[in-house]
């Protein structure tokens, strides 16, 4: 194994730079070092005016996403050796405006998450004295998969949907949303009906599974969307043959 690897990094200023370009780096090849150690690497010894996200190194905080040879991914666990010999090409996420080199803007994505409400929605709501809300492993393991989502936004940028639909809500959201349609303690998910069985929510899915591919916690975010479009679906049937069963 060589000792050095090359990094293409994708470096832009919107407003100073006519357009995109590339950077190459040279930085060590250690068996251990991710892709974010390089960029890090960069930062410190070569140009510390290279701009990127990142805070937790453990892949938790999802800021760290950008696009490493064509795929989105967590730098902090993609690792240099996994490319060798090189180079690899880091660049922003894609579906994303650029703010500065590898930082994206995502106010998109934090207007539309609290549309979902993806928090537990109460109708009623107890004292503590009345007891905890109780759930068997059944009921748990019903939402288990979704509450993994760790906002990362690497789906939204493998999603050919939300690229050509800029009102599509995204997989995120949605995966986030059935998690609490799902949970056993919550009494919102008919609230959260009209804004997800609509155009821009799950219908504009069309199943190409990406969301899912690029997930690194596992989440199945095309899986969370066609699941809520046969409730959807179900939904709408019943309140057809049997309108008094909607009221």
């Amino acid at each position: 194994m060589p000792d050095t690897i090359t990094l293409e990094v994708a470096r832009y200023r919107p407003g100073t730079d006519a357009s995109p370009r590339v950077q190459e780096y040279e930085v060590p090849l250690r068996e251990e070092w991710a892709v974010l150690d390089g960029l890090n690497y960069i930062k410190d010894r070569l140009d510390g005016t290279l701009s990127f996200r990142w805070s937790c190194r453990m892949g938790i905080c999802g800021s760290c996403g950008m696009t490493v040879n064509g795929d989105p991914a967590l730098t902090c666990g993609t690792f240099l050796a996994d490319y060798a010999p090189g180079p690899v090409r880091v660049e922003p996420l894609a579906n994303f405006p650029v703010v500065r080199d590898l930082v994206v803007q995502i106010d998109d994505f934090l207007r539309k998450l609290p549309t979902v409400k993806p928090w537990l929605v109460r109708e009623d709501e107890p004292g503590v004295e009345d007891g905890e809300f109780r759930q068997t492993p059944a009921e748990l393991a019903e939402y288990t998969q979704y509450s993994m989502c760790i906002n990362c936004l690497l789906c939204y940028a493998a999603c050919p949907v939300y690229g050509l639909e800029p009102d599509f809500l995204g997989p995120a959201a949605i995966a986030l949303a059935q998690r609490y349609n799902l949970d056993s303690r919550d009494q919102g998910a008919h609230q959260r009906l009209d804004l997800l069985a609509t155009a821009a929510g799950v219908w504009a899915c069309t199943y190409v599974g990406e969301c899912t591919t690029a997930c690194p916690k596992g989440v199945d975010p095309a899986g969370a969307i066609q699941r809520y479009k046969l409730t959807a679906a179900t939904r709408t049937l019943w309140s057809v043959l049997m309108p008094w069963g909607a009221r």
